[in-house]
């Protein structure tokens, strides 16, 4: 009787002789500039904690007092009687931060993509995304089932190109993403072009900030904010995992654009809280 799992093997095995294998390394400290992984002391150029808050020690007593009383989680999904008021307080802080109407938290940065990019388009829409997008972004727009076309790296005279050439296949909607700051390369998406671009044609126009949250831009605000574009777009993501430390995002925008992301039927990644 065969093997219904050999290949799984074979496939490891694959990985490892061609030096693509990940290993997983171990953590012995808390997170900070130098660590202690595989019980070797190394200095750190690959974590998320760009504030450098994962240990700062108003967040670590504001933990506490949160432990103490709502516990260690809200024990069901927020669509049920998972919303607790820190939950709402924080998205009504998140909104004034970027200076938008509404905001809604995610578990992650790649959850917001898979969230928010299915409520604005479907199987009749296009998406014109960035060549070079965060992985989470092209599986949020596979998700979605629109098609995808894409442009050249952060060039506002190659996406007008690529609309023009699309123009006329009946396209319901139309959406264009871009990431703010793009993570492998640390460039910053000229946003106010590719608005104009998305004015000019009446787009939608999404920016994931991820990279930018907290690290640039008014008040940290990210690129978003440097651009006069982004008071007009229709929604933008951003993550709490880079620059305080931990793992969630949210995509702000319009209160209308919120409540599509949690309320979209049969297209929504996070229940109406």
């Amino acid at each position: 009787m065969t093997d219904k799992t050999q290949w799984i093997h074979d496939e490891l095995e694959g990985l490892r002789q061609s030096g693509l294998f990940n290993t997983i390394r171990t953590l012995g400290s808390p997170q900070g500039a130098w660590l202690v992984v595989d019980g070797q002391r190394v200095l750190n150029f690959c974590s998320n904690n760009y504030l450098g808050l994962a240990n700062h020690p108003r967040l670590i007593e504001a933990a506490r007092r949160a432990l103490d009383a709502y516990g260690v989680g809200p024990a069901a999904v927020r669509s049920i009687a998972g919303t607790t008021e820190p939950h709402l307080e924080l998205e009504r802080r998140l909104a004034a931060f970027k200076g938008v109407e509404a905001a809604i938290t995610f578990q992650s940065g790649f959850n917001a993509n898979l969230g928010t990019i299915p409520a604005l388009v479907g199987k009749e829409d296009v998406i014109y995304s960035d060549e070079l997008n965060h992985a989470s972004i092209i599986d949020g727009s596979r998700l979605a089932g629109a098609t995808i076309v894409r442009y050249g790296h952060a060039d506002p005279e190659d996406l007008a190109r690529t609309i023009e050439a699309n123009r006329d296949k009946g396209y319901r909607r139309s959406l264009i993403i871009t990431d703010g700051v793009f993570s492998m390369d640390g460039d910053v998406a000229p946003l106010d072009r590719i608005y104009d671009v998305a004015r000019r044609h009446d787009f939608l126009l999404m920016v994931d900030d991820a990279h930018g949250e907290a690290c640039s831009g008014a008040a940290g605000a990210a690129s978003s904010i440097t651009s006069v574009c982004m008071a007009r777009s229709t929604s933008r993501s951003g993550r709490y995992r880079k620059p305080s430390a931990s793992s969630a995002a949210w995509p702000p925008g319009s209160r209308s654009s919120s409540t599509g992301c949690v309320s979209a039927p049969g297209r929504s990644c996070f229940p109406r809280p």
